[in-house]
């Protein structure tokens, strides 16, 4: 949505008229919004009928269901709103729009979950967070594209709301225990029973399809009723459903939308209560994250006190009849990293939400061990039999290579401090901002750049039918590549299951009255320090002028301390550029898409 360019005019004005030739990072830069922008369309014509719908064969359940439907475009709205074209806006809205008619169709029989179809008033039934929060990852950035969209901020406060207990047909929210009542939640409430193997695999369809799940992998066409059983196997043991989880956690983004969206002070309380609540609990649990609350409130309250447990728990290991092997699905990290980054923006810079994490990566790290010199750390908790089993030994087990490093560097970039920084060890993009890796840009940049090209091969080369693919199918080829462009321009880190923007700088383009880098403008982030952050701006057009707008922060919550301001217009003089070096104070505003 177009913004009134006024909005802009009273901004600091920074004027930089210094020739410099245009860079090779910068024209990849330019050439990776391009390309990334022109292939998604593409994708788009090819993958979406006239209505919006994704052509492929709808079905419910977590496997390849409604979130994995919508997740193929996860990144559009990001993509658009760091430059990428109009255009993938408009597909993302078009599929969005689609995908709610389609599964607003879809009818099932041995559940009830979506019996009447997948979402009531737009927004699942109910569902575990790990799948919500995959299926809403491009709804939860499209403020940064499109914030004024009446029909963007009227859903978000009722999304939100269904876990403020504003909606009577969806109380999942307890205000007096502060927890969200079941694993499963969404627009029809908790559930307060246990699920069946039906409600997380849907109904069998008749028909030969590219199985992505199991064994089969992507290969050829696999008759689905003949593997229906399997499926089911492969959720025997995720019926647990009752009591709180920290996959919940992710619901918190739907509050800092809803609060950046709106200013209404309600949702910061309400997300900064149940995190808090959560955090409590964590820290009287050792620094250990519970896979359990009950009811009640209390840690494992539904488990006899085993904080342990439930599904998705430090102690969900699982015999998987799919696949025929024990598997271990704990999640522990997947809902306290968006949850306590999200209160972190809107408390503010609350340092006590990132000690917390850290407290728990340091237990981790105390049970490590070194295997033929590779450092191992546990990922289960309780008896190493399984979940099933409740009178065994609680100890550390399943020693992994897995060193959670995506999880140090949030809380390092997070904090700035250098214990956090040292804990992180070998990492690229940090060692580019520390000045020891100068290719790193380039070589990111075209990474990505032929993956766009591999991901084209693969639509052009793709021969399925709408009648053989489910929803996971076209996931594996989305050509949107964001991952070195938010590194790059805004300082962005974009780790598993995070769906908010943290970042140390936003871009506007005045001129056309959007969000992102306006034409020919290339950002270089190449330094962050705990008060500081340096980046090279330039413009690319040897013959035009160009101007930008550049924020701090994803959401406004940083300030440029110099200027005390969060918005400097900068205004480059054709082929011009500079390296700046801004002094910020972080966390200082409250995040705002306005």
């Amino acid at each position: 949505m177009l913004l009134a360019c006024s909005a802009f005019a009273a901004e600091p004005l920074i004027v930089i008229d210094t020739p410099m030739p245009a860079p090779a990072w910068a024209l990849l830069e330019r050439e990776l919004l391009k390309q990334s922008s022109a292939a998604s369309e593409r994708f788009a014509a090819k993958y979406l009928d006239s209505r919006g719908y994704l052509l492929h064969t709808p079905r419910w359940g977590t496997l390849d269901g409604p979130d994995d439907a919508i997740e193929t475009f996860y990144n559009w709205t990001l993509l658009h709103a760091m430059g990428g074209s109009d255009g993938v806006l408009k597909a993302y809205q078009k599929a969005l729009e689609g995908h709610y008619a389609q599964y607003g169709e879809l009818r099932t029989t041995k559940t009830k979950l979506a019996s009447n179809g997948a979402y009531h008033r737009e927004f699942i039934t109910q569902s575990d967070w790990f799948h919500t929060g995959e299926g809403i990852r491009a709804f939860m950035f499209l403020g940064l594209a499109d914030p004024r969209s009446p029909q963007l901020v009227t859903r978000m406060k009722r999304f939100a709301g269904l876990y403020m207990n504003e909606d009577p047909d969806a109380p999942n929210y307890d205000p007096v225990n502060k927890v969200i009542k079941s694993i499963w939640t969404g627009s029809k409430g908790p559930m307060l029973h246990k699920a069946t193997e039906y409600d997380w695999v849907g109904d069998d369809v008749p028909g030969r399809f590219h199985l992505l799940h199991g064994k089969q992998g992507r290969g050829g066409l696999v008759d689905l009723v003949s593997v229906y059983d399997k499926m089911l196997k492969h959720c025997t043991e995720y019926v647990d459903s009752v009591g709180d989880h920290p996959l919940n956690l992710g619901t918190t983004g739907l509050a800092l939308n809803a609060f950046a969206l709106t200013g209404e002070e309600k949702y910061r309380k309400w997300a900064l209560e149940y995190a808090g609540a959560w955090k409590q609990r964590i820290d009287a649990n050792g620094g250990n994250i519970p896979t359990n609350v009950g009811l009640d409130g209390k840690i494992g309250g539904e488990y006899g006190g085993k904080w342990y447990k439930g599904t998705y728990g430090w102690n969900f290991t699982i015999f998987d009849g799919e696949i025929d092997q024990m598997a271990h699905r704990n999640t522990f990290d997947s809902g306290a990293w968006p949850g306590f980054g999200n209160a972190l923006l809107l408390s503010k810079g609350d340092p006590g939400f990132i000690a917390t994490l850290r407290k728990q990566m340091e237990n981790l790290y105390a049970q490590k061990k070194v295997v033929n010199g590779r450092t191992m750390l546990p990922t289960g908790f309780g008896d190493p039999r399984g979940h099933r089993y409740t009178g065994g030994k609680e100890e550390w087990y399943n020693w992994v290579p897995n060193l959670f490093t995506h999880r140090l560097l949030d809380i390092y970039l997070w904090s700035m401090e250098a214990r956090d920084r040292e804990r992180v060890g070998s990492d690229g993009w940090l060692s580019f901002l520390e000045g020891k890796n100068a290719e790193y840009p380039e070589r990111i940049l075209r990474r990505d750049l032929e993956a766009v090209r591999l991901d084209v091969k693969e639509s052009d080369d793709d021969d399925t039918t709408p009648d053989t693919r489910l929803a996971d199918y076209l996931m594996g080829f989305n050509p949107a590549k964001t991952d070195a462009l938010a590194r790059l321009t805004m300082g962005a880190h974009l780790s598993g299951n995070i769906w908010s923007l943290h970042a140390r700088l936003r871009y506007f383009d005045p001129a056309r009255g959007r969000s992102g880098l306006p034409a020919d403008v290339a950002a270089l982030v190449e330094k962050m320090t705990a008060d500081s952050v340096t980046v090279t701006l330039v413009n690319v057009n040897n013959v035009e002028s160009r101007e930008v707008v550049m924020q701090a922060g994803g959401y406004g919550e940083h300030q440029f301390t110099a200027q005390n301001t969060s918005r400097l217009r900068v205004r480059l003089a054709p082929g011009a550029g500079k390296r700046l070096t801004l002094a910020m104070k972080r966390y200082a505003n409250d995040p705002s898409l306005q």
